[in-house]
């Protein structure tokens, strides 16, 4: 480990214990990886790439010291709220759609068979004309 690294640990960890503490002094408090970047004085992408351990261990201590889950997983349970509510009123939208197919292609039966019944071959027809129905000739 480099010294520059050891050194940007060393701050993460302590920016780790004042927000846990509520004792922040460069950053707004809160518990997020912005506010622990800005409390530690690093490039939150430093947090992403070379300290993903500690941004791990940030997110891990803030569920057990304080009883809370970190602003990401809310937003996250938040959106998979949102979108298992959006499939189920899709299934009753495709299962409302699914039934009325099935009454429309019973009701077209219905009437194709009726309008069979009812219809009567014209005595003459044209020579340009072709019957969809064919009398059995």
């Amino acid at each position: 480990m480099t010294e520059q690294s050891t050194d940007e640990r060393a701050r993460i960890r302590a920016a780790i214990d004042r927000l846990l503490t509520g004792q922040p002094t460069a950053s707004d408090g809160a518990l997020t990886v912005i506010a622990l970047a800005a409390e530690a004085g690093v490039h939150r992408m430093a947090l992403q790439k070379r300290h993903a351990d500690l941004k791990n261990e940030f997110y891990e201590r803030v569920r057990t010291e304080t009883k809370q889950l970190p602003e990401s997983e809310k937003r996250l349970r938040k959106t998979v709220s949102d979108l298992k509510e959006t499939v189920a009123a899709q299934k009753a939208e495709i299962m409302a759609l699914r039934h009325q197919v099935t009454q429309l292609a019973l009701a077209n039966a219905v009437l194709t068979h009726q309008g069979r019944k009812t219809e009567k071959p014209p005595e003459e027809v044209p020579d340009n004309v072709i019957s969809l129905h064919p009398t059995g000739e």
